[in-house]
């Protein structure tokens, strides 16, 4: 960390010399796909988004390269999530409000008493916010707000953009709400690799359990695996599944303790947890990335 301090350090002195003088689009940063992807919604032609972390990327383990500073450095504005969950970041972002870049946690501004508190994590609150479609139409507004006081003269096509998410993501809320009434609530038990679907799990009906806690920087031991193999085989659970940005050996050890133990579970297949799918792709977007993760869900469950 000490490193990239310093690259702050230097950094910061060249910065405004890299920044292009011809170029009147705002210029932003985001660390995870989920909020690049919002950004570039709601920003649309009038913003220039630079994602930090792709496709598979775990934000709980990302660090900042040299590249990423000089990034940060250039930019309007700075968009992240908060709640710890970029939580090798921290420092870097702390830097950045020092030298009085606009640094926006939208964790920060939710209403805390909806937020699902930790005991065992750090920050007390399960930070996978954005499996709460509702939260995520608050980063839409908030988002919407920093940008329309960037750039005033553009801030109606702001309003009208995120508008347009909204209305979207309302009707993604009814198509998974009727999808999941196709499960009988006793088959609603989702086991993944970290306990990234909290959020989900209580919006829509699921028992959540994760192999790993709210972080994958601390990992999943035996005990850990014995003791969900014995729940998923009291349980009868039928499909367990892994994540896009957390290593799959974890869920094929826990299959391996179940069918040691003479039952049979499948591996139901990968979801997008911490990061959306390939960019490009359907996956790649939030919307997509919520349908394909409630369809693989539903249908290895049902």
């Amino acid at each position: 960390m000490k490193k990239v301090l310093f690259i702050i350090a230097i950094t910061s002195l060249i910065a405004c010399k890299e920044r292009t003088e011809k170029s009147e689009k705002i210029m932003v940063v985001s660390t995870t796909s989920m909020i690049t992807n919002l950004v570039k919604n709601i920003g649309g032609d009038y913003v220039e988004v630079q994602g930090l972390m792709g496709a598979g990327v775990d934000p709980h383990l990302y660090k900042a390269s040299e590249g990423d500073v000089s990034k940060l450095f250039n930019a309007d504005v700075i968009f992240y999530n908060g709640l710890h969950l970029e939580g090798k970041l921290v420092e870097v972002f702390e830097k950045m409000e020092t030298q009085n870049k606009t640094t926006i946690a939208l964790g920060e501004f939710l209403n805390e008493k909806e937020l699902i508190g930790s005991e065992y994590f750090a920050s007390n609150y399960d930070p996978h916010v954005w499996f709460n479609i509702q939260f995520f139409k608050q980063f839409g507004q908030k988002v919407t707000e920093v940008l329309s006081k960037k750039d005033p003269k553009n801030a109606s096509n702001f309003v009208e953009n995120n508008r347009i998410f909204q209305e979207k993501l309302d009707i993604l809320e009814v198509e998974i709400k009727t999808s999941i009434q196709s499960l009988p609530e006793e088959k609603r038990i989702l086991v993944t690799a970290h306990d990234a679907f909290n959020y989900f799990g209580k919006e829509y009906g699921f028992n959540v359990v994760g192999l790993q806690g709210l972080s994958t920087a601390t990992e999943a031991g035996v005990k850990d695996v014995q003791r969900l193999s014995d729940f998923i085989i009291d349980n009868k659970v039928k499909a367990i599944f892994i994540e896009s940005s957390v290593p799959r050996r974890t869920i094929e050890a826990l299959q391996e303790a179940v069918l040691s133990k003479n039952h049979e579970v499948v591996i139901g297949g990968s979801l997008y947890s911490d990061a959306l799918g390939d960019s490009g792709t359907v996956e790649g977007t939030y919307i997509g990335m919520f349908r394909y993760n409630v369809k693989t869900i539903v249908e290895a469950l049902r």
